[in-house]
């Protein structure tokens, strides 16, 4: 299917003099994708919600999905997603082990029971998917449209802009806004150690201190501590499990196996193969995040192994790691995540996988060089060097699969912020390229990047590698 290189005259992107929260930035979900699984979960709930405060009942709705969510909806499983989000469903609560019964009782019935009432609602007809059509304001768009008992259509058009935020057009996303005043706000790379040096505060310092415009801190240190502990659960899941990933193209698990190469290896090799370590973390991280099972969005599904492997080789291999260290780690990380969504995005259908795994990179670069010591600005540095080596990476998923290249590149997005973060330690902090400089050269990068290298799978390893 020859599609044109259409891309969206203008973004739903995130204003820059808003506030993002940790907890904007890190989620708990399901796999396999926060922008085409969690995100159209999301808008299909926020919709019957807007349904059910017209204070009718519905008897028909229907969903139509443009872009990247049309091209590579099915294998992100985002046909699911709109079910169950229109069941009423969330991402942090439905339990993974349900999800299959859920999608074929609605798919045997045609009938949903959403939050404003029983609905008719066929997937065979009433989930529609618009190959080819891109709509204004970005990649991944979503309408709504529900008649309501008076013969009244309700629409409503909903944005899945990255890391599974959605914005209903015309407003803003969720939390984020203009209500939350923080005592430190940054939005360019500038900006942030301008804060540190005026307030003497670390970045980790900074963020925790804008955090209290939401929370209290105690809360705030018992939110990481639970983000902290489900990427260690997703690590420890994916190396129990084996067999082969949903999908089609047989992809066999290989974390378990690996797992117990490693654990075989006498304790003196142990720190010789670190790096097998860390790419086994981020390996089975992203092969449960394949399988539809539960992961922190970190910033993303799609690079949802990078944080967690770097942040698991901080606790295995660095002598004294302590949970206060995984907090400064997760708050690090939270800073330079906010500074691509407000400055660019982290949406592979606008950016390519630099805006996952790349971001992700860059983030996990920032965090290890906080917690081994780095100064506010080697920590810039290491989050500079983490982007700059993954600029120009292409998203081109086999099969519309979260699955090859997308699993073992969490891998190389891992060891390549542990690599980053030691460069920058070796150095004062001053640097040539700055974190403003990568970030605006990956936004430019992105919006020249084709279409079809942008989470389609029209292009790259999607059409040269043949499906079996």
């Amino acid at each position: 299917m020859a599609v044109t290189d259409q891309r969206p005259r203008e973004r739903s992107r995130i204003d820059s003099s808003v506030a993002i929260s940790v907890a904007d930035l890190f989620t708990i979900g399901i796999g396999p994708s926060s922008s085409h699984t969690v995100g159209p979960m999301r808008a299909a709930r926020a919709f019957t919600e807007v349904v059910a405060k017209a204070g009718q009942s519905p008897t028909h709705i229907t969903a139509d999905l443009f872009g990247s969510l049309a091209l590579t909806g099915h294998g992100h499983a985002t046909d699911s997603a709109i079910l169950l989000g229109l069941a009423g469903e969330k991402p942090e609560t439905v339990d993974p082990a349900a999800i299959v019964g859920m999608v074929e009782g609605i798919a045997a019935t045609k009938r949903i029971g959403t939050i404003a009432g029983p609905v008719d609602f066929d997937p065979a007809s009433d989930l529609r998917f618009r190959k080819g059509e891109f709509l204004e304001g970005h990649s991944n768009a979503i309408r709504f449209a529900a008649t309501l008992a008076d013969g009244t259509v309700l629409a409503r058009e909903y944005h899945s802009i990255g890391g599974g935020a959605i914005v209903a057009v015309g407003e803003q996303p969720g939390r984020i806004g203009h209500n939350f005043v923080q005592r430190h706000p940054f939005s360019s790379g500038a900006e942030m150690l301008a804060a540190g040096e005026e307030t003497g505060l670390s970045i980790a310092a900074i963020v925790a201190k804008n955090e209290e415009a939401w929370r209290p801190r105690a809360e705030t240190e018992a939110l990481l501590d639970r983000i902290a502990d489900a990427m260690d659960a997703s690590i420890e899941r994916g190396m129990r499990e084996e067999g082969l990933l949903p999908g089609g193209l047989k992809v066999r698990r290989r974390a378990k196996a690996i797992h117990a190469r490693l654990r075989a290896q006498p304790p003196e090799q142990q720190f010789a193969r670190v790096f097998e370590w860390v790419s086994l973390f981020a390996l089975a991280v992203n092969e449960e995040n394949a399988a539809g099972g539960r992961v922190v969005t970190a910033p993303t599904n799609g690079a949802a192994g990078v944080i967690p492997a770097v942040i698991r080789y901080y606790r295995d291999f660095i002598p004294g790691a302590d949970a206060e260290g995984v907090r400064t780690f997760l708050l690090t990380a939270s800073a330079i995540g906010f500074l691509y969504k407000k400055r660019a995005s982290i949406s592979a259908a606008e950016m390519g996988c630099q805006g996952e795994v790349g971001v992700a990179c860059s983030m996990a670069a920032a965090g290890l060089a906080a917690v081994l010591g780095g100064t506010n600005a080697q920590i810039e540095n290491a989050a500079e060097i983490g982007m700059e080596h993954n600029l120009g990476l292409t998203c081109d998923p086999i099969g519309g699969l979260v699955q090859i290249p997308c699993i073992e590149r969490n891998t190389m997005g891992a060891v390549k912020a542990i690599n980053a973060a030691y460069l920058a330690l070796q150095g004062d902090g001053r640097h040539v390229v700055s974190l403003d400089a990568v970030i605006e050269t990956m936004r430019q990068t992105g919006e020249d990047m084709q279409s079809r290298y942008k989470e389609t799978s029209l292009g790259g390893l999607a059409v040269n590698v043949v499906e079996c």
